[in-house]
């Protein structure tokens, strides 16, 4: 398996042959900070798409890198150096505990999403993961804060991350893989994703389909695939864009999301999409951040149809 991003040669996009939608989604949720389900078969490059995230994003600011090293130091844990600016990236196993992966103990102690402050919170074989456990991150998704409380003591912890996860899209993993021999049955399937609560699914803005890529893709010879570099100088300049607009796109409030306004194109594909999906507001919403994300990285002024188009594909609600 790989090494952590951080450890060694930093982990580069160079190396994913194919999956240039995968690797369009990578970009969107990195530009805008949004959070990202990747869905495939085993061995498809689901993770290995995850770990590369980081060297896509922008350097933490001298504010973050504060924030992040004083969660370490509550933890006790040495100061790199070596690692200052680096946005963070966690990977807790899926058996980890919600005092694990939250915080918590006698002495409230940060866990994982803490520790991932300012950075990606990778969650593997999401459907593994015990349901309660990850009902605990719907609010600090919301909030980008967790609160601990025990008796007669309360604290308060930093925990703005990015949610990253992966799963199989059935029990066995081979559903819809011409190359696998899937024999669940529909019940099967459905109690698998039931595992994930639709409340915790409406958070996460992108979900992509990782499929197998065609054997010619890894052939010799072929050309290289786009770099880390030159994805992150993209995804800088729609940071850079969304900062003279008070933030990232992902935790635009309220009160911001008249900046995510689409022209009358997008209203009308935005409108027939909200009737037959019966969409919440909150997945409007979402949709929405998306789709300034991409109106961001075109350069674009207005959040058009195609923007609100692309969002809405990459929320698995196309309409054609």
């Amino acid at each position: 398996s790989e090494p952590p991003p951080g450890t060694g040669t930093p982990l580069d996009l160079r190396d994913v042959r194919g999956q240039e939608t995968a690797r369009r989604g990578l970009e969107i949720a990195a530009a805008g900070g949004h959070n990202l389900l990747l869905i495939g078969p085993p061995g498809t490059g689901k993770s290995m798409l995850a770990r590369r995230l980081p060297g896509i994003l922008p350097p933490m600011s001298y504010a973050e890198a504060l924030e992040t090293a004083a969660v370490e130091s509550v933890l006790g844990l040495r100061f790199d150096l070596a690692g200052w600016r680096r946005r963070p990236f966690r990977a807790p196993h899926h058996s980890a505990s919600a005092a694990a992966l939250v915080g918590g103990g006698s002495t409230p102690r940060p866990g994982e999403i803490s520790r991932a402050h300012h950075g990606v919170l990778f969650l593997d074989e999401l459907p593994e993961w015990n349901r309660h456990v990850l009902e605990t991150l719907r609010e600090p998704m919301e909030t980008g804060s967790i609160t601990i409380s025990r008796a007669g003591r309360q604290s308060d912890f930093p925990a703005a991350f990015q949610f990253v996860a992966a799963m199989n899209p059935c029990p066995c993993g081979y559903q819809g893989d011409p190359g696998g021999d899937c024999h669940c049955s529909a019940e099967r399937v459905r109690t698998y994703r039931g595992r994930i609560s639709g409340p915790l699914l409406d958070r996460i803005d992108l979900r992509v389909n990782v499929g197998r890529i065609a054997p010619s893709a890894l052939r010799p010879g072929q050309p290289d695939a786009e770099a880390s570099a030159s994805v992150a100088g993209r995804v800088s300049e729609a940071r850079e864009r969304q900062a003279d607009r008070g933030g990232c796109n992902a935790r635009i409030n309220d009160a911001g999301i008249a900046a995510c306004e689409p022209d009358a194109d997008g209203y009308r594909v935005l409108e027939a999409a909200m009737e037959r999906f019966s969409l919440s507001i909150r997945a409007q919403r979402r949709i929405l951040r998306v789709a300034r994300t991409v109106a961001d990285l075109a350069a674009e002024e207005t959040v058009g149809e195609a923007a609100i188009a692309e969002a809405l594909a990459f929320r698995g609600l196309g309409l054609a």
